[in-house]
Order: structure tokens, then C-alpha cells, then sequence
């Protein structure tokens, strides 16, 4: 954990912060035309700058110096000051309009680049990843793109009124202009400064965002386990910790800012404008100064340093979207991805026959947990997977559904590799029903149904009527649209396994994986919904892990298994008959009985 903190206390270096800045910048290529016009505008807006100080200086030194202002010549100019005025503040909407319109869309394409992502890598990254980091990632981090996209035009915006504000003051008086510039390299090391040491800052404040979603995640998940315990307290002062370091960082980013942003500028403009007024002051003892140049000249060193504290102040948005960009990129170049299947993979799934040759498979890449596993499941045969806890029948099912990709060995799916069959022909075809049947926000019919829209309403009841769902179902207001609220906690866990078994029958699977379906149910409703299972079961090849060795006395082969081997194998009276590992256990469950 410590090596893990001091790698966030480092700031990122320069390089790899181009490198970032320059990724973000190509998801703004799709809306050029958006950001395209908000540039325009920005130079039609610097013009703008200039033009308008210039007009007063104009008529200040041509016609109120001179006293020959009649009226017509006020309002001309007082006409064309307004006409001015609301083309800058169209200039202003349109430039903000543009880029804002354009930042949102770039950062919709992030966020839905990243949750794709999410759904192409495999079960090892959630394992290593908690929730709420991800949820971070995908909502606070991808957020704080779009002020990094605004701090962009506040760059473009200051640049171009820096150069167009540098040439007035040139063309107005050389030689004082020259010297306001020497207060630009000052400003870029001050700049490099806080660019370096704020990028520190900014990756430890993140990471501490991070932990704390992380914390709230998981308290709101487990809930119920932190009352019935009696551990809000302990969990209210670990969040307590953990939202003050988050506290703490954020303290550091704010002294950081009051120091090296707008401060720093004010700074250097009260001592530049100091330096002009003092020279103008000095060209007066010798020469006649127009009034006029003084108040346009003064605007344009306002109109220089003014768009640079806009700019210092957007760095901080700068380094938070670089830490964040860092973050999302990480994730969209992680290459713990799903297992993936050949390129010509077509194999079409006929019989379900099911076969393991000598697999190995590891989920650290060091330490096997499965060893050696073969066996084969014929079509139509249960094979039920027995076994303490750890002894690796999961591993079996996470590598038969392809969640993790194991090492040595074959897996064969009607004697062809399962590497030959596509993703989609697999979860087609691979029927899986879980120990804790999860369900969606919605109705029962979306919950059958998954969102797969080729799935009728009638095979809906249907599958529901053939494990025996619909009994229950048809007594809810609403009945198959009755409401769902987050994971079906109004139901009970008979029901919810129900729906499970139904939105599984009803994509009729040639191959059925049980993993302990029925390990959370009461003997009562367990034999209530074993007659569903039954019939689920029929003319399907069956892997089932069983934690009540008495629902799997009819298959056809159990498999016995200790520390990632099969130690014995046989049907219910061969392993009775042999008296060993699975008898010993079948007499332990028949004593608690």
C-alpha cells in the first residue's frame, strides 16, 4: 500500500503531460467545426480588443484634445463604441457556445468509450479493482474533461489576445513595449513551476477521490451486515479518515492556487503597469504625451496580463483533467481483457458435448488452482462438481464460460476447441444460473427478457410456466410488468432464483451451468423449485456445483474435488461404494439432517 502512495505522490512528468494533453485532444476531431468556429471567434473577439481602446484613443487625442468634438462627431463615436460592444458580446457567446457544445460531444465519446471498454476486460480487473474506483473513473474523472476542454480555449483566447495586445502596444510605443515583454519569461517559469509541483497534488487529491467513493461503495452495499453488526461507528470513522485526507488534499491544492495563480499575476501587472507609467512619466519631462495613448496604452497592458490570470487560473482545471485523463487512459489501456476466441471463430454448438483435457489454471498467473482437470459430459448427462471450499469447482465454470482464460490443457466443446466458437454462440448456447440471482432496475418481463428484444412476451411466459415461476408471478400487480426495484429485494430468494431459471430457459441453451443454484434456498423452496430445475435439466447437458450433495444423486457423473484436483469420480452409489472423500461427506450432511 505504501509503494502505491508514494507512486501517486509523484508529479507527472512534462513529457508524459504533452503526451496526455495531446490523447485528449484527439477526441475532438469529430466536432472540428464546432471548435473551428469557437476559434474564429476568438480572434475576431482579440481584434475586438484592440480595435475598441484604439477608437477612444482617437477621439480623445484627435477631437477632445483639440476641442473640435461636435455633436455629431459624440454620437458617431458613441455609435460606433455601442456597435462595437455587441459584436464583442456576440463574438463572446458565440465563442463560448462553440467550444462548450463541442467539449460536451468530445466528452460524451470518452464516456462511452470508457464503459465500452469496461465490458471488454476480464473478470481478473474487477477482481484487482474496487467498484467505487471505477465508478470514480467513469463519472468525476471523465467530468473534469470538459473543464480541461475549456481551459484549452482559455489558452487560445489568451494567446491570441497576448500577441494582438503585444502589437498594439508596439505600434503605439515601441520601445515601452519591449519592455512589458520582459516580464513574459517570469511568467513562463512560473507557469513550469506550477505545472510540476500542482500535478503532484492533483494525482494524490484524485486518488483520494477515488478511496472514498471506494468507501462509500462498499458501505452502501453491505449495509445490512454493518447494522445487523453493529458497526456504524467503526465504519463512520473510517470514513471519517478517509474523507479527511481527501480533506487535506484538497487544502494543498488550495494554497497551491492562492499562491501561484492569480496572485502572482496581479503581481507582475501592478509592477508592469508601474514601469509604463513611470516611462510615460519620464517621455513627459521632454516630450508632449497624448492623453489618449496613455489610457489606450494602459488597456492594452490590462488586456495582456488579464487573459493570463484567466489562464493561470485554468491551470488548475488543467492538472485536474491531466491526473484524470491519466486515470481514463489507464482503463482504456489496460490489457486485462476478456478471454478472446480465434479469429475465424464459427463453430456452431450442436449436441453440447462437453470436454476438459488435462486443464491448468491459474488466477495470479504463478499459482495453479486448477490441475490437471479432464473429463468429459455427453450430451444430455449431468456432471455435478463437488467439493470444500477453494477445492476449485468455480474455477471450472469461470474457465468454461470463458470469463478467465486458462493456462494448459483443452477445453472442447462437440470434440471442436472452444476458442473455435464466437462469444455470441457461447452465451447463446451456455446457459448459466448463478447462487445469487441478480436483478435489473425495471419489470419481471425485462428481467426474463435481458433487453433481448427477439425474446416475445409469450416465450416469456412460457419459460416462466416451465420452471414454474409463473405461480407466483401471475399473483403480482402487474404480473409479468409488475416492478423490479435495484436487485429484486421485494422478492424472495426462491422467487428471484425463479426469474433466473425462466430468463435462462427462455433462450433455450443447448449446455446448462449450475453454480450452487440452490445454496441460498430453504429445504422447502428448494423442493418447490426443484421440479423446475428438473425439467430445466431435460435433454441438456448439465454442469451443476452442488452444495447439497442430495439434488445430484441422479447425475450422471460427480466429480470430487480437492485443491484443484479430481480425487474421485464415479456416480452416487460407486463413490457411497468406495468410502472416501464423497461418502464421508454425504454422512456428515445425512447426520445434520
Amino acid at each position: 500500500m505504501a509503494k502505491q502512495q508514494s507512486a501517486w505522490a509523484q508529479s507527472i512528468p512534462m513529457k508524459e503531460q504533452w503526451k496526455i494533453m495531446g490523447r485528449l485532444m484527439t477526441y475532438t476531431k469529430p466536432y472540428k467545426r464546432q471548435f473551428g468556429g469557437a476559434l474564429v471567434a476568438a480572434a475576431l473577439l482579440a481584434g475586438m480588443n484592440v480595435a475598441l481602446p484604439w477608437l477612444l484613443q482617437y477621439y480623445l487625442d484627435h477631437f477632445l484634445a483639440k476641442q473640435s468634438a461636435t455633436l455629431g462627431v459624440i454620437i458617431a463615436v458613441a455609435s460606433l463604441y455601442l456597435f462595437g460592444t455587441i459584436i464583442k458580446a456576440l463574438l463572446q457567446f458565440m465563442q463560448s457556445f462553440w467550444f462548450m457544445m463541442g467539449s460536451e460531444r468530445g466528452l460524451e465519446d470518452v464516456r462511452r468509450e470508457l464503459f465500452a471498454k469496461l465490458h471488454t476486460l476480464g473478470m481478473r480487473y474487477f477482481d484487482q479493482t474496487p467498484a467505487g474506483s471505477i465508478v470514480s473513473r467513469v463519472t468525476n474523472d471523465t467530468m473534469t474533461l470538459a473543464d480541461f476542454w475549456n481551459v484549452i480555449l482559455s489558452v487560445i483566447v489568451g494567446v491570441f489576445s497576448v500577441v494582438s495586445s503585444f502589437i498594439a502596444m508596439v505600434l503605439a510605443a515601441p520601445k515601452i513595449a519591449w519592455t512589458v515583454l520582459l516580464f513574459l519569461p517570469v511568467l513562463i517559469i512560473v507557469i513550469w513551476y506550477y505545472s510540476t509541483y500542482s500535478s503532484k497534488v492533483y494525482r494524490r487529491m484524485r486518488e483520494r477521490l477515488s478511496e472514498l467513493n471506494t468507501k462509500l461503495n462498499e458501505s452502501i452495499e453491505g449495509i445490512s451486515i454493518i447494522q445487523q453488526f453493529r458497526q456504524e461507528t467503526r465504519i463512520t470513522k473510517e470514513f471519517e479518515t478517509t474523507n479527511d485526507a481527501y480533506l487535506a488534499t484538497r487544502k494543498a491544492m488550495i494554497r497551491t492556487n492562492s499562491l501561484l495563480l492569480s496572485p502572482i499575476i496581479n503581481l507582475l501587472y501592478i509592477l508592469a503597469l508601474v514601469v509604463v507609467l513611470g516611462q510615460f512619466g519620464d517621455n513627459s519631462m521632454h516630450t508632449f504625451v497624448e492623453a489618449g495613448l496613455v489610457y489606450a496604452f494602459t488597456t492594452y497592458v490590462a488586456n495582456f496580463f488579464n487573459p493570463m490570470t484567466n489562464m493561470m487560473d485554468s491551470l488548475a482545471f488543467m492538472q485536474d483533467g491531466v491526473v484524470a485523463g491519466s486515470r481514463i487512459f489507464r482503463i482504456l489501456d489496460d490489457q486485462e481483457l476478456a478471454p478472446t476466441q480465434n479469429p475465424d471463430a464459427h463453430a456452431t454448438m450442436t449436441h453440447g458435448k462437453i470436454e476438459f483435457r488435462h486443464v491448468n489454471f491459474s488466477y495470479d498467473g504463478e499459482h495453479n488452482i486448477l490441475k490437471d482437470i479432464s473429463f468429459v459430459a455427453n450430451p444430455g448427462q449431468t456432471v455435478a462438481l463437488v467439493g470444500h471450499t477453494g477445492s476449485g469447482k468455480s474455477s471450472i465454470i469461470n474457465v468454461l464460460m470463458r470469463f478467465y482464460e486458462f493456462g494448459e490443457g483443452q477445453i472442447l466443446i462437440d470434440d471442436q476447441d472452444i476458442r473455435d466458437f464466437s462469444m455470441e454462440e457461447l452465451r447463446e448456447k451456455l446457459g448459466l444460473v448463478l447462487q445469487d440471482a441478480f436483478m435489473f432496475y425495471g419489470d419481471v418481463a425485462s428481467n426474463i427478457r435481458l433487453f433481448n428484444d427477439k425474446i416475445t412476451d409469450n416465450q416469456i411466459r412460457e419459460a416462466a410456466e416451465f420452471v414454474q415461476a409463473d405461480e407466483f408471478i401471475e399473483k403480482l400487480p402487474g404480473q409479468y410488468h409488475a416492478r423490479v426495484i435495484e436487485g429484486g429485494s421485494q422478492f424472495s430468494a426462491g422467487q428471484r432464483q425463479l426469474i433466473s431459471f425462466a430468463r435462462t430457459v427462455v433462450t433455450n441453451p443447448k449446455v446448462l451451468v449450475l453454480d450452487e443454484a440452490t445454496a441460498n434456498i430453504d429445504t422447502e423452496t428448494e423442493a418447490m423449485i426443484q421440479t423446475g430445475l428438473a425439467r430445466l435439466r431435460e435433454n441438456r447437458t448439465t454442469i451443476a456445483i452442488a452444495h447439497r450433495l442430495s439434488t445430484i444423486q441422479d447425475a450422471d457423473l460427480i466429480l470430487v474435488l480437492d485443491d484443484g484436483r479430481i480425487v474421485e469420480r464415479g456416480t452416487h452409489q460407486e463413490l457411497l461404494a468406495q468410502n472416501g472423500r464423497y461418502a464421508l461427506m454425504y454422512q456428515l450432511q445425512a447426520g445434520e439432517k
